[in-house]
């Protein structure tokens, strides 16, 4: 199951997708050590946390010609006195959650440089060619608007309402459902709420395991590509030929990320 695909259209088709991309490129930054672990395996429905064991042999699934690639050893890494598979679960769902804001911030760039916009938004004057100027225009109370609604998603998802923790067993990546959340009916938004975010209209319900699992796999690596996609751009706007194919495409940006 790819859920970062579906986070990154929902996000594309929003002009405002600029928060996106300037929160990836505050998450991003632990995303180069993050990147260097595998993905879970299939959950079985029993708790078990992953290991540097665990990371090594599934890293080739990942990707068969770089296979295992630690070179800061994070693996290995204790953060804050919780052990190392909490370390581990840890960097696990942050490269997920950073690679998913990546596609999300790369696609809607693409989109807005080429002037689409979704006709449905914050009110605003979104005249500027510039995806990296598209945030300095959005209103005060827009900014509010998604910054308050992207701290909801993540309290909800910390909550407890997806059952285990991922740096206690959990499966790290994976959102709540807000109608049939893992943690219990306890967690349940009060007020109805149509659609999860996690797959709203169904498509992977009667998907296999292992189709789930490649779907997993795919993500990590689109995730991971992107982030460097999305650097990319952020450089080029700031350095003007640091990035050379992206000289001709990017236009420079003088505001802040």
């Amino acid at each position: 199951g790819d859920q970062g695909l579906h986070a990154a259209h929902w996000s594309r088709t929003c002009p405002i997708y600029f928060l996106t991309m300037q929160t990836a490129l505050a998450l991003a930054l632990l995303a180069p050590a993050a990147a260097f672990v595998a993905p879970a395996p299939a959950s079985t429905g029993v708790k078990v946390q992953e290991t540097k064991a665990d990371l090594e042999a599934l890293a080739v699934k990942l990707n068969p010609v770089v296979g295992y690639y630690d070179p800061l050893g994070l693996a290995d890494a204790d953060f804050w006195g919780r052990g190392n598979e909490y370390t581990i679960g840890w960097l696990r769902h942050a490269e997920i959650k950073h690679g998913r804001v990546a596609m999300a911030g790369f696609v809607g760039y693409c989109l807005h440089a080429n002037g689409i916009q979704f006709p449905i938004h914050i009110p605003g004057d979104y005249s500027t060619k510039s995806p990296a100027e598209l945030w300095d225009q959005v209103p005060e109370s827009g900014k509010w608007q998604i910054i308050l609604f992207v701290g909801f998603l993540e309290f909800f998802s910390e909550s407890g309402a997806n059952g285990a923790h991922y740096t206690k067993g959990g499966k790290p990546g994976a959102f709540p459902s807000f109608n049939a959340p893992a943690g219990g009916d306890q967690y349940k938004i009060p007020h109805p709420v149509p659609l999860d975010l996690w797959d709203p209209v169904g498509f992977t319900k009667n998907s296999s395991p292992e189709k789930l699992e490649r779907g997993r796999l795919i993500e990590i690596n689109n995730g991971r590509l992107a982030m460097i996609g999305l650097f990319g751009f952020l450089s080029e706007s700031k350095v003007p030929g640091s990035v050379p194919a992206l000289g001709s495409i990017v236009l420079p940006y003088d505001g802040d990320y």
